[in-house]
């Protein structure tokens, strides 16, 4: 029997700002997801970013808005549950398709992605948005992403981490997103835990995390030294989300195509560089 989202998990979404979903793609989508990351892996994107590069060689790399290129992900964004996922955690009929993007870390990395949220740094603003992180290897509760839940209600402005400065490589025209320093810095969460109500679960490959873009979010990634992980992580907008072009950078950095496509600040984006879903739920 095809699993569904239940109310409950509905009502979790919309006060914690995350939810885990177990068991929601079958192995086929595991494995096409998995031959799809060799082939991004081998031919990389323009967005292609390693964050760190570790004395014995290990890494963690990312890389994003590859699905028009890469068969595997386009037949999982467009068959799989992922859409209805995203319509029903935000509780509409229909969603834009923002982008994909990839995780990967090679075997014992040790770091560990800085707190932080997503929504600053994108090409768009608002409320109903959903991260559907799916990983295709096991994942132990310790190297799993961690959530601080209820964060993407406080209507707080953070400064955040630029991962454009995370550039071992030193590869030019990485996107930048230098934060106002007016801006609060991020609570120390790695301080006390426990006082944050941090959370994480243990996963295998078939499970994902869903998660507003505005929750605080990061931590885990330590791997053991048998262990790599790879991860597939899409990005859903729902009504109330809006173009904004951020004066202090995106990134990943939509401004390009949206531009050529008419769209300016406070537009919807245009299904024709979003693709909208309004099947049925």
């Amino acid at each position: 029997m095809k699993p569904t989202v239940t109310t409950d998990q509905i009502k979790r979404f919309q006060a914690d700002g995350v939810v885990f979903l177990e068991g929601f793609f079958p192995q086929e989508y595991i494995d096409s997801l998995t031959k799809g990351i060799q082939k991004n892996l081998e031919d990389p994107g323009p967005r292609k970013h390693v964050w760190n590069k570790e004395s014995e060689g290990q890494y963690t790399l990312y890389d994003s808005d590859n699905w028009n290129r890469i068969s595997e992900y386009k037949n999982v964004i467009q068959k799989s549950e992922l859409k209805n996922i995203a319509k029903k955690l935000l509780k509409t009929d229909k969603v834009n398709f923002f982008f994909e993007s990839i995780f990967v870390r090679s075997k014992g990395v040790q770091f560990s992605t800085p707190w932080h949220q997503d929504e600053p740094y994108w090409s768009v603003e608002g409320h109903d948005t959903v991260s559907i992180w799916m990983p295709l290897v096991d994942v132990r509760k310790e190297s799993a992403l961690a959530f601080v839940p209820g964060s993407h209600l406080n209507g707080k402005k953070y400064k955040q981490q630029d991962f454009g400065e995370l550039n071992p490589e030193k590869k030019r025209d990485v996107n930048r997103v230098i934060f106002d320093s007016e801006w609060e810095p991020l609570p120390d969460i790695d301080a006390d835990r426990n006082r944050h109500n941090v959370i994480s679960w243990e996963m295998k490959a078939g499970d994902c995390v869903a998660f507003n873009g505005r929750i605080i979010h990061g931590g885990g990634g330590k791997l053991p030294k048998d262990k790599d992980l790879r991860v597939f992580n899409t990005q859903w907008l729902g009504d109330d989300v809006r173009v904004n072009f951020r004066s202090y950078g995106m990134d990943p950095d939509h401004s390009k195509k949206m531009r050529e496509f008419g769209m300016t600040s406070g537009d919807r984006v245009d299904s024709r560089v979003y693709p909208e879903f309004k099947d049925s739920i």
